[in-house]
């Protein structure tokens, strides 16, 4: 599993970079963040100490559900299905769908922080 990299930028710089992207202006660099955070406080929120631990334990165990997620760690499969979607929001966990069950797949568990 490779190092996933996550920016922080404010909303209005975002902004000014799209804007650029749009216009041809500016081109991404290769290795450059693909997910991007508004603030260091959201980016400490979603890879807090125990969100790491949750993304450790998804890519050891490679769980086949969220319940089996939930037997492993003994958390609510409710608690860890908001966790994992908001995690997913943001890209840094796949939740993969089956017939009646959703399977949570750690994009990472370590992080290159880059803030230009």
């Amino acid at each position: 599993m490779e190092t996933l990299a996550i920016g922080v930028m404010s909303p209005e710089r975002m902004c000014e970079r799209i804007a650029a992207r749009i216009r041809g202006a500016y081109k991404p660099a290769p290795g450059e963040p693909k997910i991007w955070f508004a603030s260091m406080q959201s980016l400490a929120e979603m890879l807090s100490d125990e969100n790491r631990a949750l993304l450790r334990v998804i890519a050891d165990t490679k769980p086949d559900s969220i319940s089996a997620l939930a037997k492993t760690t003994g958390q609510k499969p409710s608690e860890l299905l908001r966790i994992l979607k908001r995690m997913s929001n943001c890209g840094i966990v796949e939740l993969k769908r089956g017939r009646n069950y959703l399977r949570p797949v750690a994009k990472a568990v370590e992080f290159r922080i880059v803030i230009p």
